[in-house]
C-alpha cells in the first residue's frame, strides 16, 4: 500500500533558534532538540553561526558550477531515462541527481576535483570548516541530552584517524514525468549526523513519519540536522535514523549540499554504555543486553553499500551476525 503523503502536515516540524541555546529558555531549546531526535530523526537550525555572507556565496558557486560544468552531461542522462521509461522500463533504481562528493576528512580531496575553479575550492573549504564545527557543537549538545560526558561522541566517532567528513553536493533538476522517477530513493543515512544545506526555493525533501511522508520546509540560511544509523546504535535506539527521499518536481532545480560527520572507517561503534546502565529493570529485561550490535564502522559501510535503499534493521541484525569479538582498548 502506498505510504500517504503529507498525512502528518499537521505536525509543527521542529526548528530550534540556536541563539536561545545562550538565554533562559535554553532549557526549551534542548527539550526540542532531544524531542526531535527521538521523534523526528530530523530539526532544522536557525541562527547556527555560519554567516549568511558565506551561504549566500556557496549557493551561487554551486549553482553556476552545475549550470557551466554539470548540466549538460545531466541532460543527457534525463533523456535516456525518459526514453527508458516511457518504452516501459523500470527506472525506479534511477536517482534523478547530479552529484559529485568532497572530502574533508581525513583527507581533502578538493585539489583533485576537476572543473572547480580556485574560489569554489576556497569556498567550500571555508564552509567545511564552518559545518565542521557545527557538526562538533550539535554532538556535544546531543550528548547533554543524553546525559552522556561532554565529548563522547566525537570521541565515539573518531577511531585512530579522526572522524570521516564530506560534503555532497547535489542538484536535482526539473523532471517532466515525476511520476517515473525519483529524486532520491528512500533511505536512511550510515553515519553519524548530517548537515543538510538546501534550497530555501524549491522544496522536495520528505521524512517518513508515523507512516506518512512529511516536507521538510525549506528556510532560508537554515541548516537541517539528521541522525544517522550510527547515533541510533551508540544511543541504543533512543534517537533515530529515519527514512527520507527527495521528490522530483517539474519545475525548479533543487540545490543540495549534505555534509556527513561520520566515524572513522576503523571506529568501533557500539551502544554507550551509561545509557545501558539507565535503562530501567523492566527495559532490561525486555532487551536482554544491548538491543544494537558492536562492529567496526567500515564494516557497516560495505553492507549499506548493497542495501541503501532497504529499512535500516535487517543492516543491524546482520552486524550482530557477523559480529566478532573487537578490541575496543
Amino acid at each position: 500500500m502506498a505510504i500517504p503523503a503529507n498525512a502528518a502536515a499537521s505536525l509543527s516540524f521542529p526548528v530550534i533558534n540556536m541563539e536561545k541555546l545562550e538565554t533562559e529558555e535554553r532549557g526549551a531549546a534542548m527539550g526540542l532538540i532531544g524531542d526531535a531526535c527521538e521523534n523526528w530523526g530530523f530539526f532544522e537550525l536557525l541562527n547556527h553561526g555560519i554567516s549568511h555572507e558565506l551561504m549566500n556565496e556557496v549557493e551561487r558557486v554551486s549553482k553556476a558550477h552545475y549550470t557551466a560544468c554539470r548540466e549538460d552531461k545531466f541532460k543527457e542522462f534525463a533523456a535516456k531515462t525518459l526514453e527508458a521509461g516511457e518504452k516501459g522500463a523500470d527506472v525506479k533504481d534511477v536517482d534523478w541527481e547530479s552529484t559529485f562528493f568532497v572530502r574533508h576528512l581525513p583527507a581533502s580531496n578538493l585539489a583533485d576535483l576537476p572543473d572547480l575553479d580556485h574560489h569554489y575550492r576556497q569556498v567550500m573549504k571555508e564552509f567545511a570548516a564552518e559545518i565542521e564545527k557545527l557538526a562538533e557543537k550539535v554532538l556535544d549538545l546531543l550528548c547533554e541530552n543524553l546525559g552522556l560526558e561532554q565529548g563522547y561522541l566525537k570521541r565515539a566517532f573518531a577511531g585512530s584517524k579522526g572522524p570521516t567528513f564530506g560534503t555532497k553536493v547535489s542538484s536535482y533538476p526539473p523532471c517532466p514525468r515525476p511520476d517515473l522517477v525519483a529524486g532520491l530513493r528512500a533511505h536512511t543515512d550510515a553515519g553519524g549526523v548530517i548537515l543538510l544545506f538546501q534550497d530555501d526555493r524549491v522544496s522536495g525533501l520528505q521524512l517518513l513519519k508515523d507512516g506518512a511522508w512529511v516536507d521538510v520546509p525549506p528556510m532560508r540560511h537554515a541548516i537541517v540536522v539528521n541522525i544517522g544509523d550510527q547515533l541510533e546504535v551508540i544511543t541504543n535506539g533512543r534517537y533515530k535514523s529515519v527514512m527520507h527521499r527527495v521528490l522530483t518536481r517539474p519545475d525548479g532545480n533543487r540545490m543540495s549540499l549534505a555534509s556527513f560527520y561520520n566515524p572513522g572507517a576503523d571506529a568501533v561503534i557500539f551502544p554507550a554504555p551509561a545509557l545501558l546502565e539507565e535503562l530501567s529493570e523492566e527495559e532490561a529485561e525486555r532487551a536482554g543486553s544491548a538491543v544494537y550490535p558492536r562492529f567496526v564502522f567500515e564494516d557497516y559501510m560495505n553492507l549499506y553499500l548493497r542495501h541503501k535503499f532497504e529499512a535500516k534493521e535487517p543492516r543491524f541484525e546482520a552486524m550482530k551476525a557477523d559480529a566478532a569479538p573487537i578490541a575496543t582498548a
